[in-house]
């Protein structure tokens, strides 16, 4: 699903402020690439068009940045994101079972978001957590020891 993102006139506004305030100190891209993602919710061509011009940078240089970082995003993620960890560790003990639920519940692939943008699915790598592994995340909140019935009680605990 590929989603236009809506650019107000307030939030460009306010990522030129954000890239006039990071111009004054050494190493200005990554400061104003978070600041970005904060204010339109990810970062497309036409937001790195306007950090291109703002700081005299190659939007290959950009996009190269923004397609290497998990953090960054291209197109709009859903209301609710959920990560499925497959790392080493928690693949080996069955994330790949969890994330094909998730698929099901959704209807989606990985790394998509549902039509009604409600839920984005991430294939994630390491979040850290490889002592509960296999672990997801929903939101913010992390889920260890996960199994598929731990999935299908968090989509639908989440749903309504």
């Amino acid at each position: 699903m590929s989603v236009k993102l809506e650019m107000s006139e307030d939030q460009i506004k306010l990522l030129k402020q954000k890239i006039a305030e990071h111009k004054q100190k050494p190493g200005p891209l990554m400061p104003t690439l978070h600041d970005a993602q904060t204010i339109f919710g990810c970062i497309p061509l036409e937001v790195q068009k306007i950090i291109s011009e703002e700081l005299g940078e190659s939007i290959a240089k950009i996009n190269g940045v923004v397609t290497f970082y998990s953090r960054f995003t291209l197109e709009p993620k859903g209301k609710h994101v959920i990560g499925v960890c497959l790392g080493t560790a928690c693949y080996v003990r069955g994330s790949q079972a969890v994330i094909d639920e998730f698929k099901k519940l959704l209807n989606i692939k990985s790394n998509q978001t549902t039509d009604d943008g409600q839920f984005t699915l991430l294939e994630t790598r390491c979040i850290g957590a490889c002592g509960l592994a296999p672990v997801f995340t929903f939101d913010d909140e992390v889920y260890g020891t996960s199994t598929v019935k731990t999935a299908r009680e968090v989509y639908n605990k989440n749903i309504g």
